[in-house]
């Protein structure tokens, strides 16, 4: 019986590839390009499932030349590159990566919170740069984060797990704010209380972004709702790009809206804007946030395993669109 055959779009661990190659005709990219729309369009031609990352849009017009594609497995656990009511609708499937990130993901975002608060960057630029040649009582002053008040937006596993953090590493006072509140056990464990957006803002001294990206959650955080914070507060962006207004938090923080801000994701990546580059006041990072080695690997394991599950067993482990599943 022949295989089934699977486009894997981006380079990977050569142990998952190895596992996928048990059970399918892969092909693979080991070279890394990134393909433009018509590239993936090309090589998609006869599969049945893609391993996809960020990088690869999966579109309605994508799916309309791609016929025989029945599931994208994201190695990733946000998926605003899917189009999930386009694939529903054309009935493939959709897969991401959730849970096997959540600590490393929120290890990262507090190391944000505190190089950020802390103002660690711009003072290693500083020592970098041979100006360093004595101390003064003011120098490189940043703002508190231990019995802070750390504000979280998007309260999920990763929000959950950077307010653990918080409350028991830092004894922060921990204030969120979701779409729908928490059970009071989960409340209780985070050391956290619901706030409206509005008290969240004004409250907070380190604001932690932690929501999935929606055409809801587009520029959430723009010039009005930064001006509704502290002067002294720390931004944190670990979601996604698009939730920030970048040119207005840039703004921001030049104007001395607010204090700091660290940032692992932007508008347009792997582009920054500009004027963010040019700022002292904000960390940035490369989309970074998971990437240990055994994070990385478990991920990509879990798209494979999707992968695997579905055109093998017909089983995924972590459908996006499990209504395909039905009929």
């Amino acid at each position: 019986m022949r295989k089934p055959t699977i486009l894997v779009a981006r380079e990977v661990f050569p142990e998952v590839l190895v596992k996928l190659q048990q059970h399918f005709e892969v092909t693979s990219n080991q070279d890394d390009t990134i393909f433009t729309p018509e590239q993936l369009r090309e090589k998609l031609q006869g599969k049945a499932g893609v391993f996809t990352t960020g990088s690869e849009r999966i579109d309605a017009a994508l799916l309309a030349a791609c016929p025989e594609l029945k599931i994208c497995a994201n190695m990733a656990v946000g998926f605003n590159n899917f189009d999930v009511d386009a694939m529903t609708a054309k009935r493939v499937l959709g897969t991401n990566t959730p849970d096997v990130l959540t600590d490393t993901t929120a290890d990262f975002g507090f190391a944000l919170l505190l190089a950020a608060a802390r103002r660690m960057a711009e003072s290693e630029h500083f020592l970098r740069a041979g100006k360093w040649n004595r101390w003064t009582f003011d120098m490189f002053a940043g703002a508190e984060v231990h019995g802070s008040t750390l504000g979280i937006l998007g309260m999920g596993r990763i929000g959950q797990g950077i307010a653990k953090r918080g409350h028991h590493g830092f004894g922060m006072k921990v204030v969120y704010h979701n779409r729908s509140r928490l059970d009071a056990a989960t409340e209780a464990a985070c050391g956290a209380s619901w706030v409206s957006k509005a008290e969240l803002l004004a409250t907070s001294d380190h604001l932690v972004l932690v929501l999935p990206y929606s055409k809801e959650a587009h520029h959430i955080i723009g010039a009005a709702e930064l001006a509704q914070m502290k002067p002294t507060a720390t931004l944190v962006n670990i979601a996604r790009g698009g939730i920030v207004d970048d040119a207005a938090l840039a703004a921001a923080l030049r104007n001395g809206t607010i204090a700091a801000a660290g940032l692992d994701v932007y508008e347009g990546e792997p582009k920054v804007h500009p004027d963010l580059l040019a700022l002292s006041n904000v960390v940035l990072s490369p989309h970074i946030a998971s990437a240990t080695i055994p994070t990385r690997l478990a991920m990509a394991n879990l798209a494979a395993d999707n992968l695997i599950g579905y055109l093998v067993r017909g089983e995924p482990l972590t459908p996006l669109n499990p209504q395909v599943l039905a009929g």
